[in-house]
Order: C-alpha cells, then structure tokens, then sequence
C-alpha cells in the first residue's frame, strides 16, 4: 500500500512541474531536450574600443553619455587606427577622406567614432554655422580634429557624418572620424551647447 502512495505521489509531481514549465505530459519530451546542455556557443564580446592599445586604461566603460544645455552625446564605440593601417587606408577610400584635416597636417592617427546624439533642448542644433559641439581629447589642449568628407555632403549622413542639423526633439545614430598626432595621456569628452557645458573623463589623466 505505501508503494502505491508513493507512485502517485511522484507521478503527481512530475505532472505538476510539467505543467509549470509551460507544457503538458505530450510536451515532456520537448521539455526535456530543452532542459540538456546546449551546445552552442555563446555570443561573442561586442568590441566598443581598443584604447588598451595605445596604454589607456579604462575608469568608465563605453557607452557613455553626458548632456548639457538640453543635447545628450553618447559615445558608443571609439576605434584608434595608425594612419597608414589597412584599417585606416580602407575607411578614408570608402568615405572618401583626405590625408589631412582642417588643423591636423601629416596626422599619426585616424580615429573611427559611433555615436548618438539627442536633441532635447528648444533650439536647433547646426554644426555646419557653429561648429562641433562636442570634442574629444588624448592630450592637454589638443583635441582629435574631425575630418570632413567632400562636397556634396549628405545632411545628417547616417553611414558617416560630416554635417549634422537637428531640430529640437530630433536624434542621429552615426559615425565619424578625426584625425591625431599627438600623445595619448587621457580620454575626455567635452560637451558644449546652448550656453552649458559638461565634461566626462573615460581615461583618467596619467
């Protein structure tokens, strides 16, 4: 009699555990490949920066975001190529880039952003009449000078930036490049719109 009970017992258990699974008995065998090991492998670590290359070590992961005067940036990935890396070489082909920017002759470096920006402010956002709004330094004053793609020039160019216009309420998702050829001693970004300024160190100064 207590083999008995005991049969029920563990039939209504496995009944109830079943069930909680989302399954019925005619789904057991379903639940329990579900529940084997699975073999495949896991999804491979997204690259958002290769900073350690050139000795940055990094306080804060990416993406990081600062906001002031109502304009958030987001910096979602940052790419340091040697000038004349088959990295570099093929970026300036497809984009057309020249082998210098507007303050950067001779440059060591290319450097290859994605990043979004969001305007929440009440006035537009026009860098081709007021300049860049954010900057990004390595070194003391010297900031990565952005490099602009030949005319015509697409507005607000999602594959790669050169002009951006937002007016309020609107955002981008794109890309952009500089160029460097001074020394690596920090990472900072600097954010300057509608009269407020913000600032976020991802390398701490050396």
């Amino acid at each position: 009699m207590k083999k008995s009970i005991v049969k029920v017992t563990a039939a209504v258990l496995l009944l109830s555990q079943l069930l909680s699974m989302g399954g019925g008995v005619q789904n057991s065998r379903v639940t329990a490949a579900a529940a084997a090991p699975s073999s495949a492998k896991p999804a491979a670590t997204v690259m958002t920066d290769n900073l350690f290359k050139y000795g940055l070590k990094k306080d804060v992961e990416l993406p990081v975001t600062l906001t002031a005067g109502g304009l958030s940036y987001t910096l979602e990935k940052i790419m340091i190529f040697d000038f004349k890396s088959k990295e570099a070489v093929a970026l300036r082909k497809t984009y057309k880039y020249g082998e210098e920017s507007g303050l950067v002759t001779d440059p060591k470096y290319m450097v290859w952003t994605k990043f979004t920006v969001k305007n929440n402010s009440n006035v537009v956002l026009n860098t081709s009449n007021s300049g860049e709004k954010w900057s990004l330094k390595f070194q003391n004053l010297k900031s990565l000078d952005p490099v602009y793609r030949p005319a015509p020039v697409k507005l607000n160019d999602k594959s790669a930036v050169s002009w951006i216009r937002l007016n309020p309420g609107e955002q981008l998702s794109s890309y952009q490049a500089y160029y460097y050829k001074a020394n690596f001693n920090y990472f900072r970004i600097n954010l300057f719109f509608n009269g407020a300024f913000a600032e976020k160190y991802i390398v701490e100064e050396i």
